[in-house]
């Protein structure tokens, strides 16, 4: 298989098989207008079997935060003229602004609107998160939006 290189914007890489989709949701890569190639189940000598996103968007504002919820270790190269002028780690986030909603009914960010949902990682080994305001636990990547 043959897939072009892009000229200018992000190669996500490193992400693990299977979750290429669930960071096109959260992202919400769906909303751009420019091509987004999606490769799933690359040959990977470090991984073994991985992901890789391609966005071919040179102002793209990626969400480094996003990407460390959903897959930590994902790697973001940024692509001008054709080369790789920077490449990212991105790793889990100590804090995820509305990237995820309280699952609590009662939370103050269910009934009232316009409060920001924030969550704060308080177990790095399992990823679990808690709502700052009502510390409701919400763990792994299932999307809420």
């Amino acid at each position: 298989m043959n897939i072009d290189s892009i000229q200018n914007g992000i190669v996500l890489d490193h992400i693990t098989a299977g979750k290429a989709m669930l960071v096109y949701k959260y992202l919400k890569l769906d909303e751009l207008d420019c091509s987004v190639a999606i490769i799933k189940n690359a040959t990977s000598r470090k991984m073994g079997r991985k992901d890789i996103l391609k966005i071919d968007h040179p102002d793209y504002d990626i969400n480094l935060d996003i990407l460390g919820y959903v897959d930590p270790g994902i790697s973001v190269s940024i692509i001008k003229d054709g080369n790789t002028i920077e490449k990212k780690k991105v790793d889990l986030p100590e804090q995820i602004v509305n990237v995820v909603k309280c699952k609590n009914p009662r939370c103050i960010t269910t009934t009232e609107q316009g409060i920001k949902q924030i969550f704060k990682l308080t177990d790095r080994k399992k990823r679990i998160y808690r709502c700052l305001y009502c510390e409701t636990e919400n763990q792994g990547e299932v999307i809420h939006w």
